[in-house]
């Protein structure tokens, strides 16, 4: 039973061209019979035709076509193109003249014009190669074109992956940066003031729950993300005790708008970490504007003593995930003043609102 598909196929494939044929032949007895008495030699001249017509019809779109129009050799397709009609027109004109002859028993003066000329016998035989040639090139383009789309497919799928298993690594590199940071003002706070403590590992408790379980979603709400920086700076507040101004401007025009999860916290982390107390002050303004197109990210901080993060691991990590978050729709900007170290950055979203 297993070999039925394999028996089955090549059998109809064998089956439907015998078919074809059949018609064909019907078709030259049709118009080579126009004129004349439609009797059993009009078939037989037929008969003398077909293996010219086939023989041309399979080398067109069994050979020409497929390894030489379709490869793009058009200089041998041409050529060769021209030695099938060369060939194609003395077989034919042989064909023709040994089927009348036979067919009156070689009495040359009692031939009977079967067909109108050799001219339109040619013709005809010629008009079968052409439109099955055309079928066949059709089929070979829409194969081709299908091919084509399959490989682009398989393309964009290897592509996607790609960028996932790019996105799991800056992940996995942020995630233990940003937990070590976290970590060490935690430390510091609990050698300080124990009793505060159990809403430190509270607050933290929730940053851990966002970092990883949070963050494997492919978009969060902003509010959500929002909500997480607040805890953060919470916990920087209870280390940094008088020593820290932090200022946050929120204007969100719809709840329901999302962005990509860890997408604007280690720009707040990175503030913490490379600014520098001006005046016994660490000074940090966040702005955050939200439309149903646009997302507005600004964060300025005191660098009094210059010190740069633009070599630091979260912010390198987060261009590259903005690169492949946002390709052409994020503008990044850094400037570092010498008094303030200032990122801006703007999104284009597509709200869920």
């Amino acid at each position: 039973m297993k070999l039925q598909p394999q028996i089955t196929r090549p059998f109809k494939r064998t089956l439907r061209h015998i078919l074809f044929w059949c018609f064909i032949l019907l078709f030259f007895s049709s118009i080579f019979g126009v004129g004349n008495t439609i009797d059993m030699n009009v078939v037989y001249f037929s008969f003398f035709l077909m293996p010219v017509t086939i023989s041309a019809t399979y080398v067109s779109i069994y050979k020409l076509l497929p390894d030489y129009l379709i490869t793009k050799r058009y200089f041998l397709f041409g050529l060769y193109s021209v030695y099938t009609v060369i060939l194609l027109v003395f077989g034919a004109v042989f064909s023709i003249f040994f089927g009348l002859a036979f067919l009156t028993d070689f009495k040359f003066e009692k031939m009977t014009l079967l067909s109108k000329s050799s001219v339109f016998t040619i013709t005809s035989i010629c008009l079968v190669v052409i439109v099955v040639s055309a079928f066949k090139l059709l089929q070979l383009n829409l194969k081709h074109s299908k091919n084509n789309a399959q490989l682009e497919a398989k393309f964009l799928e290897a592509q996607l992956k790609l960028k996932e298993q790019e996105l799991k690594y800056l992940k996995m590199q942020i995630h233990p940066h940003f937990l070590f940071n976290t970590l060490n003002t935690m430390y510091g706070l609990a050698l300080k003031k124990a009793e505060q403590t159990p809403d430190m590992i509270l607050k933290l408790s929730n940053l851990l729950d966002y970092l990883l379980y949070q963050t494997e979603k492919p978009l969060v709400p902003i509010t959500e993300e929002i909500a997480h920086i607040k805890d953060y700076i919470a916990l920087e507040k209870m280390r940094y005790n008088n020593t820290l101004n932090v200022i946050m401007d929120v204007a969100i025009e719809s709840q329901h708008t999302t962005i990509a999860p860890m997408l604007l916290l280690p720009f707040i982390e990175n503030s913490f970490k490379h600014g520098s107390i001006n005046d016994g002050v660490l000074q940090i303004h966040i702005d955050i504007k939200s439309t149903l197109e646009t997302v507005d990210f600004q964060i300025k901080n005191s660098n009094a003593d210059h010190r740069s993060p633009k070599g630091g691991i979260g912010l390198v990590n987060i261009k590259k995930r903005l690169e492949l978050l946002y390709p052409h729709k994020h503008e990044l900007l850094i400037k570092d003043t010498g008094d303030t170290f200032n990122v801006v950055l703007q999104l284009k979203i597509t709200s869920n609102a």
